[in-house]
């Protein structure tokens, strides 16, 4: 028996620009500098492209129009919760995210970029080396970004 109902499924996706930078956001739920990549859970029988495209435009304002699949990561990752968050998270329904990671190219410019979106998470974004990524996170998601930046190294 696998213990794959306890986590949430999930997307994210890596977004490059032409100079090979990665976008992130800083979320606006959290105090400290937590930056992230754009992520998401997915709706009942919903695709893990679809839903990487449709999280990419909620949370940043990017339509798919300007953004060119690249690549998905060879393997889905997981990350589990800190204790002090599992029971607020989610209703406590779930112990962490279970996620499939999408690496994809944005065609448009940085005037596409629109935070300001009908449930914003983000009070901040910008650019940064992929390899600054692990640094950036929540410590609880460290392993899962290191994964990401291995995994997506050829294209990097």
């Amino acid at each position: 028996m696998t213990d794959d109902h306890l986590y949430r499924r999930g997307v994210g996706v890596m977004l490059l620009n032409a100079e090979g930078q990665v976008w992130v956001g800083r979320r606006i739920d959290n105090s400290d500098e937590a930056w992230q990549m754009p992520q998401g859970g997915m709706d009942p029988g919903e695709e893990p492209l679809d839903t990487a495209l449709r999280e990419l435009e909620e949370e940043t304002g990017i339509p798919p129009h300007l953004v060119e699949p690249v690549a998905a990561h060879p393997q889905r990752l997981r990350y589990d919760l800190p204790p002090e968050l599992a029971g607020r998270l989610w209703k406590g329904k779930w112990k962490g995210q279970d996620q499939d990671w999408f690496l994809m190219r944005f065609t448009g410019t940085d005037a596409d970029v629109d935070i300001a979106t009908k449930h914003p998470e983000f009070n901040a974004w910008k650019w940064v080396d992929p390899a600054h990524l692990p640094d950036m996170i929540v410590p609880f998601k460290r392993d899962m970004y290191r994964a990401i930046v291995d995994g997506f190294g050829d294209y990097l």
